[in-house]
């Protein structure tokens, strides 16, 4: 094994290394390693072994949406809709203006 104080950082040319990543086998400084379950490893390593359960989140998380968006979209058919139908049950006369002069909802009896 070489020795860890005359390597170089792999990302820092000018740094000495203080570890080596046992994913890959490479030296990297202090600043370019991190702990992960009890193993020093580096940012690329991190990435790769951390990839899967984001896939598996990002999956779910793609359903999640789409099934907020069915929501919303059928939350504002029926706003609309119980709208239109408020609307619908108006009396003409009230759009007329003679709703208030013939004496409004009493009369129409």
């Amino acid at each position: 094994m070489k020795d860890l104080a005359k390597q170089r950082c792999f990302n820092h040319l000018h740094r000495e290394s203080a570890a080596i990543c046992p994913e890959c086998s490479r030296f990297f400084c202090r600043e370019c390693v991190t702990e992960h379950d009890d193993r020093i490893l580096c940012a690329s390593c991190l990435k790769k072994i951390l990839r899967p359960s984001f896939i598996k989140r990002f999956r779910f998380a793609g359903f999640l949406r789409t099934g907020c968006c069915i929501f919303g979209f059928l939350t504002a058919w029926l706003f609309f809709y119980y709208l239109g139908q408020a609307l619908l049950s108006i009396p003409s006369s009230f759009h007329e203006g003679t709703f208030w002069q013939d004496g409004g909802l009493n009369d129409q009896r």
